[in-house]
């Protein structure tokens, strides 16, 4: 008994000992991986890793000084190093960088990362996420920090292959390796890492948390084997990797931890199910987006009983949600942007699992084909909605008035729909959570009491198109917290009131276009924070003030603003500004050579005048060296002086339109060498002189070329066999097409657009083209005194939509390839002295909706076919030429004398053909009464009597007469 007490005891003890021992443990745990306390002083760091970290900081590009508190002995106490308490090491390095929230590039660390962080042997947490490491590959000594649990490497622009050496930090709980960017050119994505093997994360047996976020993974296959041996995964992203496979289910499932999977932006292009990820009911998180899924929406997501967050956007799926989500009874966020559900709205809210609507904080179904009414009534049960993103769809009918009790509201997206009727204070008078209302593009009229003040404070306001006028909607002048402000195409008929401005002064993208409102510009409009601002298409008056420092785009066109433009912009960062129809007079002052960020300027139809001066030197007082701007419309000013020397200092020009001003001078042959990106070139209507410069054949990617109404003389310059753009009937109108449009973006909402509006002269009349002015190719040297014939090159520009050599001195023929020119719609050769014979090739050009050849010397028939005959006012395109002859004039041509002998085969031919016409005409008469008789016995019978009758008719009468003359021979 003693004996079995003492056993007891002794095990106790042991017991004890050991729940000590894992106290202790658990205690030097907690103790390494606590930071140092900034007050407490009894913590100093170890030399040989203050030496480290020093040795650290010296490979490093440090531009902000952020690690300027790294001196001193105690290193516990510098930025981002935390120290044991217990034993003075340094166990966590984080110098996050500031560029993942603000993205200032110069707030980063950059370059080198040295190895003697090996130095930090009890390292337990490093982040080095969101600087700027972008010319080095992740090092692989990082590999050797065996005790390291943390590692966030991500956002930092690292290159080049992920070392498999990081495969050896076995205790590894958190890894995080997103990167990504995008080309400057397109906007595409690109992958700046990448992994050819990835078994090495199967050694990461402890990880918890795996970002692997744009890594290119494109050449691994079985990469999902992979990840099924990491057991305690319970965080996986593999967004935008590149990825091409994925496998429809998986034997024996080691996921069953794993709460969150993000697999979106890849390329798996297979249907949505069967797929293995539908058989992990334990995710709490899935995103499959925008991979290529197509196929209806599964029933198996009635399976992911836990699932809280969903989101299926940019795939291809069709079709209402299944009834199996009824199950889901935690879900909180359901996420569908872009498929076409093409069903009714209502059906889908009974679809909705019931048992989570109290749970429900999110629904985002824009772009998905939802038609039908919002229903009328809906229960109070999503008390906890915060977001209803419905916009762009097909609803119609009113807003209900129980959108007013989702009290916990931030966002409202009901734009681009078919929505009408009225919102009122009940709709809006207890959303006091309010951020974005977004409900432009419906027949909406927002009635509300001038009185009324708003619960809510919003950032984003976007009611295009809704009616909000005529008076301006006072409610707004308690948003003073706004972003995004859009009251464009409101019927706004009133003159813009104090208050606005001051209420607008905080808004980055401020947009009230295509109203009727009165006013001036506030002359404190410096001190706005817009960086975009569209005004245009209204009534205002009043001069340009100083603009605020931060803009980049301006539309003030289609108003009365007057007054010469400012001498001082005060806007740096400008790169468009439009000014058109307006009533600005004065010359254009040398501030603008101020604007080196410009990219876009129009100034065309106002009062402009004088001459451009050129940019001598900018506020330093150096030479300028060049501006940036790519589109410069001056047209239909009253501006003179020669050919503006400024251009010179725009080598990036691509549109150029100096037409209808009172510009003199020859052309200078620098054009083509200084503007040799120019695609577009508008010289009309002014007075230039002088020949068409040689130099002109530089100008490879000019496809619109426009010099009419001037005095120009010479010859055509065989420049054409240059003009890459007019040879070529497939062309990239890239260049072309972002010289022509500048377009902000707030949000997924375009907020303001300018789009070049442009006429031309073609098919005989001025014609207005928009963004189809990029797919124009044209040649315009119409009205001039050019001289000599026209080069036979000119069949080479087989890309000409419109080609006017009209009302010129040219002479000789019709190049005979005309024909060539296979996209020409309108050809204008007319007025000139042009002679001999028009080209038969003339024909073949079936585009063709407009000739004229009036006025010439030409002689000889017209020839004829196709396009040629459907022509409208046929007998006008060839008046003036006295020596044509043929259809559709009422001159016939004369016929030619005919040549001995030039017929005779042509007798031969016919004297044949007749005897061949007899023959066959005889055999097939013999043929038909052949047939008859071979079918109708009776008619063989018949004419068999008849021919026997004939027959012995035919030999008594023979005989008689032959007796008959015997006889009086023998007489």
């Amino acid at each position: 008994m003693a004996k079995a007490a003492m056993d007891t005891l002794q095990l106790s003890c042991i017991q004890i000992a050991i729940a000590l021992l894992l106290l202790t443990q658990a205690k030097s745990t907690t103790e390494d991986t606590s930071p140092l306390h900034p007050n407490d002083t009894s913590i100093s760091c170890i030399a040989d890793e203050r030496s480290a970290l020093l040795a650290f900081r010296a490979g490093l590009s440090d531009p902000a000084n952020l690690l300027s508190s790294w001196k001193g002995n105690d290193c516990c106490r510098w930025k981002g190093v935390y120290c044991s308490n217990r034993t003075s090491n340094v166990v966590r390095l984080d110098l996050r960088g500031p560029y993942c929230k603000n993205g200032d590039q110069t707030q980063v660390l950059a370059g080198n990362i040295s190895s003697s962080l090996l130095g930090l042997k009890y390292l337990r947490h490093l982040d080095l996420s969101c600087n700027r490491f972008d010319k080095i590959q992740i090092p692989e000594f990082i590999g050797s920090l065996h005790k390291l649990r943390y590692l966030d490497l991500s956002m930092s622009m690292f290159i080049g292959r992920i070392p498999p050496q990081l495969g050896n930090l076995s205790n590894l709980q958190y890894l995080d390796l997103e990167t990504y960017s995008y080309t400057s050119v397109d906007s595409s994505f690109h992958s700046d890492t990448y992994s050819t093997d990835i078994t090495w994360l199967s050694q990461l047996t402890s990880v918890e948390h795996l970002d692997m976020t744009g890594v290119n993974l494109s050449t691994i296959v079985h990469w999902l084997p992979v990840m099924n041996m990491l057991p305690t995964l319970k965080f996986l992203c593999l967004r935008a990797c590149q990825l091409r496979g994925s496998p429809d289910s998986l034997q024996f499932s080691n996921l069953t931890s794993l709460e969150t999977l993000d697999i979106s932006g890849n390329d798996f292009q297979k249907r949505c199910t069967p797929n293995w990820f539908w058989d992990l009911t334990s995710l709490k998180h899935l995103d499959i987006s925008n991979n290529g899924f197509y196929g209806p929406f599964p029933d198996v997501i009635g399976n992911m009983t836990s699932i809280v967050e969903l989101v299926l956007s940019r795939n291809n799926l069709v079709g209402m949600i299944p009834s199996s989500m009824k199950n889901l009874c935690n879900l909180e966020r359901l996420l569908s942007f872009g498929n076409n559900i093409n069903g009714n709205i209502t059906e889908l809210f009974h679809r909705l699992p019931s048992c989570s609507w109290n749970k429900l904080q999110d629904l985002f179904l824009p772009i998905s084909n939802l038609t039908g009414s919002l229903p009328t009534t809906m229960v109070k049960s999503f008390s906890n909605l915060s977001r209803l993103y419905l916009s762009h769809n097909k609803l119609t009918g009113h807003v209900p008035q129980w959108i007013g009790e989702l009290t916990k509201l931030t966002t409202l997206a009901l734009d681009s729909n078919k929505l009408d009727g009225v919102i009122d204070e009940g709709h809006l008078s207890r959303l006091d959570m309010l951020k974005e209302l977004t409900l432009s593009d419906n027949s909406i009229a927002i009635t509300v009491s001038p009185t009324w003040v708003p619960p809510f404070s919003l950032n984003w306001i976007g009611l295009r198109s809704c009616q909000l006028g005529p008076r301006f909607p006072t409610w707004l002048q308690w948003q003073t917290h706004v972003v995004s402000l859009d009251v464009s195409n409101t019927s706004i008929n009133d003159m813009v009131p104090d208050w606005f401005w001051i209420a607008a002064s905080s808004v980055v993208f401020l947009n009230i276009r295509n109203n009727q409102i009165t006013g001036v510009l506030p002359s404190t409009m410096e001190f706005m924070r817009a960086e975009a601002m569209d005004f245009s298409s209204n009534q205002l008056g009043g001069s340009i003030p100083k603009l605020p420092i931060n803009i980049t785009y301006l539309d003030l066109s289609r108003n009365n603003l007057v007054g010469p433009l400012p001498l001082d912009f005060g806007a740096p960062r400008l790169r468009t500004l439009v000014l058109y129809d307006n009533i600005i007079s004065g010359a254009i002052p040398s501030s603008l050579c101020k604007l080196e960020s410009l990219r876009l300027l129009d100034l065309s139809r106002n009062n402009l005048n004088g001459s451009i001066t050129d940019c001598l030197v900018n506020e330093t007082g150096t030479n300028m060296t060049g501006l940036s701007i790519t589109n410069l419309s001056l047209r239909d000013n009253n501006l003179s002086g020669g050919f503006p020397s400024l251009l010179q200092k725009c080598p990036r020009l691509i549109v150029l339109d100096l037409g209808h001003n009172q510009f003199s001078g020859a052309l200078p042959a620098w054009i083509g060498e200084k503007l040799s990106s120019l695609s577009f070139l508008r010289l009309r209507s002014n007075m230039f002189h002088g020949h068409i410069p040689v130099e002109l054949t530089m100008l490879v990617k000019l496809q619109y070329l426009d010099l009419a109404y001037n005095n120009i003389s010479g010859s055509i310059p065989r420049f054409m066999l240059n003009c890459t753009c007019m040879m070529q009937t497939r062309f990239n109108t890239n260049g072309l097409q972002n010289a022509f449009s500048s377009r902000v973006l707030a949000d997924e909402n375009e907020l303001v657009d300018y789009t070049e509006n442009l006429t031309v002269l073609t098919k005989g009349q001025e014609r207005l083209y928009t963004g189809e002015i990029i797919y124009m190719v044209n040649l315009d040297l119409s009205c001039n005194s050019l001289t000599g014939a026209i080069p036979a090159e000119i069949s080479t520009l087989v890309a000409l939509k419109s080609l006017n050599l009209s009302w010129n001195n040219f002479k000789g023929n019709i190049p005979e390839n005309i024909g060539a020119l296979i996209q020409v719609e309108s050809l204008d050769l007319s007025h000139n002295e042009l002679s001999g014979e028009i080209p038969s090739s003339l024909s073949a050009l079936t585009s063709l909706s407009r000739l004229n050849l009036s006025y010439n010397n030409l002689g000889g028939k017209i020839p004829t076919g196709n396009q040629l005959q459907t022509l409208e006012d046929q007998a006008s395109i060839y008046v003036g030429n006295p020596s044509l002859c043929g259809p559709p004039l009422s001159r016939r041509c004369p016929h030619p004398e005919p040549i001995p002998g030039e017929n005779d085969g042509d007798a031969s031919d016919d004297l044949v053909s007749f005897f061949l016409a007899m023959g066959s005409g005889y055999v097939m008469g013999l043929w038909v009464v052949f047939c008859t008789f071979l079918f109708k016995r009776r008619w063989r019978v018949l004419w068999y009597l008849l021919c026997d009758s004939l027959y012995d008719w035919v030999y008594v009468h023979v005989a008689v007469t032959w007796s008959s003359f015997r006889g009086k021979i023998n007489g």
